[in-house]
């Protein structure tokens, strides 16, 4: 069971994966042992399943950042997600329910390279609707 200072170092570690035990004990009114210990634990369980780092595309050249929705026909679902798996251009993908099958973080470094994927998308075997959305900014 996850307890409530769990959440708490959760939610300090999404902040900054690379805050230092002692000051995530002082904010948290325990010891650096107990903060370390209680990290270890929620590896071994695997709710820390990696610690990561959180870019901004539009520094490293790609202007354009977008979310595209893909639904594909129900026998060619997860042979269109182990296409997607494959593809170079993908950042993040998931499987979801709502308004698309699947969700496709992607990163450009103009339209035209966003408008060729999307042609790329639409032309794989069993897809059905390709909706990219472009992100303007990341608020949170």
């Amino acid at each position: 069971m996850v307890r409530v200072s769990d959440i708490e170092i959760i939610r300090m570690l999404m902040e900054n994966a690379r805050i230092p035990y002692v000051r995530m004990a002082e904010k948290l009114g325990v010891s650096e042992a107990a903060v370390r210990k209680r990290i270890r634990k929620l590896e071994r369980e695997g709710v820390i399943k990696k610690y990561t780092v959180e870019v901004d595309p539009k520094k490293l050249g790609f202007e354009v950042v977008a979310l595209i929705g893909v639904d594909a026909k129900p026998e060619s679902f997860i042979t269109v997600l182990e296409a997607l798996k494959g593809m170079e251009e993908v950042v993040s993908l998931y499987s979801s329910s709502g308004d698309h099958m699947m969700l496709v973080e992607v990163w450009f470094r103009n339209s035209e390279e966003l408008t060729r994927f999307v042609k790329k998308l639409e032309s794989l075997e069993g897809v059905t609707r390709v909706c990219p959305a472009i992100i303007l900014e990341k608020v949170k």
